[in-house]
């Protein structure tokens, strides 16, 4: 299954009531940005499968979801634990220095002290610190993503500045 063109939206909680309708558990930072869906993929047998939605009640980080076509629990039940999608053209757009992870791999770096230290590979967000990849000349420089370091997000030429403290792009070179 290719997810590469889909963002991770959530997951089918439960049934509720006898209309069919689901409560989906919601992984986004802005809920009520996704108050208008449509339609979402889900997933099914490692296939995307895309249902068209009816009616969406946002509730905190939840949503009640009533699908086309599925009127009652029996059914609806059957939707339970999957996972949910959107396609990343879905995203609500981002200004200034916010910024989606994918949206900036192969962005430029440059430091206010160093000048241009190298391309984004990836962003690692395993942690509770988000950490951009930077290979500089086949070397990795890792850089924590805070309002502090990061500066400017130039989306039209693809760089993001940063400001890292010091000496710590220097453990790298």
């Amino acid at each position: 299954m290719d997810t590469s063109n889909y963002f991770y939206f959530g997951y089918v909680v439960k049934t509720i009531g006898n209309d069919g309708v689901l409560r989906v558990q919601m992984d986004v930072d802005n809920p009520f940005d996704y108050a208008g869906l449509k339609e979402l993929k889900v997933v099914i047998k490692d296939q995307l499968i895309n249902y068209p939605i009816e009616e969406i009640k946002i509730i905190e980080d939840k949503a009640n979801i009533s699908f086309k076509n599925i009127d009652n629990p029996v059914i609806a039940k059957l939707l339970q634990g999957c996972s949910l999608y959107l396609p990343l053209s879905s995203l609500p757009k981002l200004k200034g220095n916010q910024f989606y992870f994918h949206e900036v791999t192969g962005f430029q770096v440059s430091d206010h002290k160093h000048g241009m230290i190298g391309k984004v590979e990836t962003i690692i967000d395993q942690t509770s610190q988000a950490i951009i990849q930077i290979d500089f000349e086949g070397r990795e420089i890792l850089i924590p993503i805070t309002d502090e370091i990061v500066k400017n997000v130039d989306r039209k030429n693809k760089i993001i500045e940063i400001e890292a403290p010091e000496g710590l792009v220097e453990i790298y070179l």
